[in-house]
């Protein structure tokens, strides 16, 4: 699919290319897509220079969490709201475990530790499928819960936006957090209406309920604050909660006796290889989107798309996120380099951009992750895993526009 999808930008571009030449008498078009290809190369370039700083200080803060325990304690604080979740799971059984510490790794960013411990669990739960081929209801529930993106730290978000020159990175803290809320829940919901899961169940309302009316408090809070106003409370949030939780992994890694230098290094070095691998995926996908920009073929469609909104009397500056928000469910990486190219073209703190990065960080690549976790087990009938993860996708975007044009106006 990636490789259809890469292809795809370039032969679009030649086709549009040859036309704005032929039939537009423009053949300056070809020197814009040269310049658009190796100018995209070297911000590929400029945005690792970041990411190695930005990796390499997470994943060194992050393996000192792990050490001290978070994770497992967050793990322990989920368990009992998984075993309601999925029924035909047995309690005690390590596929509840390795399912809490995935979405406890998730939830702080640990990308990383997550996809290794997912992989685990999904063939815990396979060892519980009586079939071989056909997704079972807790495998889809787990995936689908996987796809909605529930990251309540977006901290590659807030890099990009450093690395484009952005005042305050964290300014989009806040609609990532109600974005990635609402495409959850409605995961959640989703699978919940097609599984026919007990949600009033006791254990599960005590779960789901104060978060819900904590959020509605919030929401009710946000709604009397002008858009200023809203602006500055998630940049102060998304300052405050990166520093407490960086403050709370040293505390927490000293009262355990962790040795927190010699750990912050090891996590430190597996975010240079990390980061180091990135590159060639960023390269290609940059200098991709970059000559399909140059050739005219992405303005073109955004233009159709602005004339039919504006048709219907919509407000149209949401158009120029949304080629991230149409690639994300495909590639992670493809998705990333649309993000930096509407910072890029429109200003990174640009409506569109802060779009796109809301965008981007309360959505998934759904597809991929279908593709990993149930290729893994040998899954081949994913049921509705495919609709309720798709269902999730989009209350993800349909909330970051909304809540977009709410704090941002």
């Amino acid at each position: 699919m990636l490789n259809g999808l890469w292809l795809g930008f370039f032969l679009i571009a030649a086709l549009t290319a040859f036309g704005r030449w032929l039939l537009g008498g423009e053949p300056a078009v070809f020197a814009a897509m040269v310049d658009g290809l190796f100018g995209m190369a070297k911000l590929a370039v400029e945005v690792m220079v970041l990411l190695f700083g930005t990796l390499t200080l997470w994943l060194g803060f992050l393996r000192i969490a792990e050490q001290a325990g978070l994770v497992e304690l967050l793990a322990r604080l989920l368990g009992p709201l998984f075993r309601r979740l999925m029924p035909e799971v047995p309690p005690g059984h390590p596929a509840l475990g390795l399912i809490t510490l995935n979405f406890a790794a998730n939830g702080l960013g640990l990308d990383n530790a997550a996809t290794p411990i997912g992989l685990k669990a999904m063939r815990a739960l396979q060892e519980l499928n009586p079939s071989a081929t056909t997704a079972s209801n807790a495998q889809i529930l787990f995936l689908v819960l996987n796809a909605s993106s529930l990251t309540l730290l977006p901290v590659s978000i807030f890099m990009y936006r450093a690395q484009q020159g952005a005042d305050d990175p964290t300014l989009v803290f806040l609609p990532i957090l109600l974005a990635t809320s609402a495409s959850t829940l409605a995961g959640l919901l989703g699978v919940a209406v097609m599984q026919r899961l007990r949600l009033w169940d006791p254990v599960v309302l005590a779960y789901l309920l104060p978060g819900a009316l904590l959020l509605g408090a919030f929401m009710a809070l946000l709604a009397g604050l002008s858009a200023t106003a809203l602006a500055a409370l998630s940049a102060l949030l998304g300052n405050l909660v990166l520093f407490s939780l960086i403050l709370l992994f040293l505390v927490m890694g000293a009262l355990r006796k962790v040795a927190v230098y010699e750990h912050f290094v090891e996590g430190a070095k597996e975010g240079f290889e990390v980061a180091k691998n990135l590159l060639p995926y960023l390269v290609a996908m940059l200098c991709a989107v970059g000559v399909l920009r140059a050739s005219g073929a992405l303005d073109y469609a955004l233009e159709g798309l602005r004339w039919l909104a504006g048709v219907a009397g919509w407000d149209v500056r949401f158009i120029d996120a949304l080629p991230t928000a149409l690639v994300k469910p495909f590639s992670g990486s493809a998705a990333r380099a649309l993000l930096i190219e509407t910072m890029q073209t429109h200003g990174v703190d640009s409506f569109p951009a802060l779009l796109a990065a809301t965008v981007q960080g309360s959505t998934e690549t759904t597809f991929y992750v279908l593709a990993v976790y149930f290729g893994a087990v040998g899954i081949q009938r994913a049921r509705h895993a495919v609709g309720c993860a798709l269902l999730a996708d989009l209350c993800g975007v349909l909330a970051s526009i909304g809540v977009c044009y709410w704090f941002f106006g």
